[in-house]
């Protein structure tokens, strides 16, 4: 067996993996990332592609890296497509924005972690975490084309993704990272890359649509006037769809994609839940979809993860200079990721939750209704004021509906509370305890009032 030693072992290449990792050997520490996927493949992930804020990523990989990878950077709003009310509401979308070529972004990810200096290892798949009496994790056992071998470092940095191994295999009993996680609170997503002769004309648009047989959202993402991202997903625990079957069905439905080549599939899950209370243990860091930092709404994930991968890389920086790799010396890392946009994304699960538990015509009804602006704020912000002008002009064109929007009212007043709570995040693991009660006891009023299934 071949053992292997670093400073930072990272696990999966992706979006928070190459930040990481970029961070950590600009700063001259020894740093690898292992992948399970061939050097060719690496960087092939299933995603909508569409990119928001690369402008303000961080800059240990700056957008001028990963700039030549933007296929359409004229999209500035979505089109939420309600057939059931025969209504297009066109939704603005805040910031930079653009839709790219997801394989060529992977490709440049990682060509500037490696130009900062982290090394890579391709084809090589975690069978097991390494853990001491202590419950520090301080590397992972894996195989290589039928090679055994171990990778030991002062911290190892999880971007495995969505229902990572990693967590199934670590003993996290005395530690505070979250393990509050099941099935239920991830999605299953399917996605193509189509090309057709003619241009489209909602090239400048994000188009979303519901799905009929469960909650879910079917995307048409243009990459090109020509070449669309074009993919559905629905929630685990609800009944499941066909993911194949029901793509194509609504491709056939649209006139201007007759005759489409499809060019690339691939499938996925993604977690759309709040982010992990903790992504700390001894030794130890989840990023990005492994630590659920994912806009539980619209599913997108690059700018949480690379932020992630950042604040992670320099939590382990910090770490090692200080020789002490305790789980309380990697806090900052939970800090830095709920201030930034942990608590937002805990507040937009909010509307998950009481989307759980209303019949979809009402409310695709109701949102057929709302302003366009005003959804938007929800979607990017966690939240939206109300006021006395606008909640008129919403009774008024929402007749018909005004018992769930009341219900819609009050649960935003719960998603404002919970996000103001989660200003209030510990500034150490002692702390954890006592502020995971009362934003419980906020869940419990959110269920309450909802009258979902707890979700949690």
């Amino acid at each position: 067996m071949t053992t292997f030693e670093y400073d930072v072992a990272i696990v999966g290449a992706g979006t928070a993996g190459c930040y990481a990792g970029a961070t950590i050997a600009d700063a001259g520490y020894d740093v690898v990332i292992v992948d399970r996927k061939d050097a060719e493949e690496a960087g092939h992930i299933a995603c909508g592609d569409a990119l928001k804020g690369a402008d303000t990523f961080p800059e240990a990989i700056p957008k001028s890296e990963i700039e030549s990878s933007f296929t359409n950077t004229d999209v500035d709003h979505g089109q939420f497509e309600i057939p059931q009310e025969d209504v297009s509401l066109d939704i603005p979308i805040p910031g930079e924005l653009a839709v790219i070529d997801r394989w060529e972004y992977g490709r440049q990810l990682i060509d500037a972690a490696e130009d900062a200096g982290t090394e890579f290892h391709y084809d090589t798949v975690v069978q097991d975490v390494l853990q001491d009496d202590d419950g520090r994790v301080y590397g992972f056992s894996a195989i290589k084309k039928g090679d055994p071998r171990t990778y030991e470092a002062e911290i190892v940095l999880d971007g495995a993704g969505a229902l990572s191994i990693l967590q199934d295999k670590a003993d996290f009993e005395d530690a505070t990272f979250d393990t509050n996680v099941q099935y239920s609170q991830f999605s299953s997503a399917y996605r193509e890359v189509i090309e057709v002769d003619e241009p489209v004309e909602w090239d400048d648009a994000l188009v979303f649509k519901p799905t009929k047989r469960s909650a879910g959202y079917l995307w048409y993402f243009p990459r090109t006037p020509t070449e669309i991202n074009v993919g559905l997903g629905f929630q685990m625990n609800e009944e499941p769809m066909k993911l194949v079957d029901d793509l194509r069905e609504d491709i056939s439905r649209r006139p201007e994609l007759k005759g489409a080549t499809v060019k690339d599939k691939l499938g996925a899950a993604l977690p759309t839940r709040r982010p992990y209370d903790s992504a700390t243990a001894p030794g130890y860091m989840a990023i990005g979809d492994a630590a659920a930092h994912v806009n539980p709404i619209s599913g997108g994930g690059i700018a949480g993860a690379a932020y992630a991968g950042q604040y992670a890389g320099e939590a382990a920086i910090g770490a090692i200079e200080d020789g002490d790799v305790s789980e309380a010396n990697l806090w900052e890392y939970n800090e830095r990721v709920m201030d930034h946009y942990g608590g937002r994304y805990a507040a937009l699960d909010v509307y998950n939750i009481f989307s759980t538990a209303c019949d979809l015509d009402e409310l695709l009804g109701l949102l057929a209704a709302m302003p366009a602006e005003k959804l938007s704020d929800a979607l990017y912000s966690g939240s939206a004021e109300v006021g006395l002008p606008l909640k008129l002009r919403v009774l008024v064109k929402s007749f018909g509906h005004w018992k769930t929007l009341k219900e819609l009212f009050d649960t935003k007043q719960l998603a404002d509370r919970l996000l103001e709570h989660y200003e209030t995040y510990p500034s150490s693991p002692e702390g954890l305890d006592a502020w995971q009660e009362t934003r419980d006891e906020i869940m419990d009023d959110i269920y309450a009032q909802t009258g979902a299934e707890p979700k949690y």
